[in-house]
């Protein structure tokens, strides 16, 4: 039987009201017009599920891949807490125009409004033109009361808020916390896969029927979280040859890579699949010894749980996010959303 291998999928491009030019022109995206809002690298989001682009397995589902290689692929905790249903969706974004204000549910609303996992997501900034913002949480305390005056007053933007962007800046947006992106920002996102999204407000556009774009008012208000943050930009280091952590929750891990050289990465105490996003330069996958896989900006990689020891070789230089899952502990509740969803 042939041994896994790190895997590339076909990305699934989403055209979207706002989206632009910079998937094709800054990543090597294929896109067939200039409103490419979203390149879904690896789904197991139904009716998205990727498939692979890259060796004997090329053609073959992810959810086929779960179904077959199962703890070999994710982990063996992964698949005993979700099954065939791959657990993150990894996507890149490119913002032309703002996206509308919105909040996602937890898993256990979620479940009530939609039928499926939560979604607790993160960003990380990939390019951002000069002054580019983005929206995160409130600027101030604020209540269930006042944040529907200020709605109901077609004053919300003035209650949340804004950070200056640039390339490098990381934003944790845990279910319940108001966002959106500003114009002029490409960036990964890392999320649950899920897509349990309400819109609060959206600059009163049209979609290409014409009409006004659908809001979900009193779902977003039931998964809404009106503390006020310390800080809403995620600080962290960035040395180079080491893994750098960004995010570490119950939902996945990331890490900042810099490489100027070739490093190892020993994966032996992870019990997890490991994603690579290449967000600049280009670096090759050295595993089983001697096998190799080139990686390029633009490009996603999934390396399946059983290779436990790689090399990370750079070409003139590479930045990837390194994405698992670690410290997994089913419980009651999460089997029951589960079976629920499923």
């Amino acid at each position: 039987m042939n041994r896994l291998y790190p895997l590339k999928f076909k990305p699934i491009i989403k055209d979207k009201i706002w989206g632009g030019i910079r998937l094709k022109t800054l990543l090597n995206k294929s896109c067939k017009t200039d409103k490419a809002g979203e390149s879904w690298e690896i789904s197991g989001f139904p009716g998205n599920i990727s498939r692979v682009k890259n060796g004997f397995l090329a053609g073959n589902s992810l959810e086929e891949l779960v179904e077959v290689y199962m703890g070999d692929l994710v982990g063996d905790g992964v698949f005993e807490h979700f099954g065939t249903l791959f657990p993150l969706l990894i996507k890149f974004i490119d913002a032309n125009d703002n996206l509308s204000v919105q909040v996602h549910p937890g898993d256990e609303l979620a479940l009530k409004q939609f039928g499926s996992y939560g979604k607790t997501e993160m960003w990380y900034v990939i390019e951002a033109e000069e002054n580019a913002e983005i929206i995160v949480g409130f600027n101030q305390a604020i209540d269930r009361e006042k944040y529907m005056q200020q709605l109901n007053n077609k004053s919300l933007l003035s209650i949340l808020n804004v950070e200056k962007t640039r390339a490098g800046d990381v934003f944790f947006l845990p279910a319940g916390r108001i966002h959106a992106i500003g114009p002029g920002i490409l960036l990964a996102e890392i999320q649950q896969t899920s897509d349990a999204t309400l819109r609060i407000y959206d600059y009163e556009r049209l979609d290409d029927k014409g009409e006004p774009r659908e809001l979900h008012i009193e779902k977003a208000l039931e998964a809404m979280d009106f503390r006020l943050a310390d800080a809403y930009k995620t600080g962290y280091t960035k040395n180079p040859d080491t893994p750098n952590k960004l995010v570490s929750c119950q939902y996945f891990t990331t890490n900042y890579l810099e490489l100027t050289r070739s490093i190892s990465r020993d994966y032996n105490a992870l019990d997890s699949f490991v994603i690579y996003m290449c967000i600049a330069g280009s670096f090759t996958v050295l595993y089983h010894d001697t096998e190799r896989e080139p990686v390029t900006k633009g490009e996603t990689v999934l390396l399946p749980a059983e290779i436990k020891n790689v090399q990370l070789i750079p070409d003139q230089g590479a930045k990837i996010l390194e994405v698992y899952i670690e410290g997994l502990k089913a419980t009651d509740r999460t089997e029951e959303l589960l079976d629920s969803i499923i």
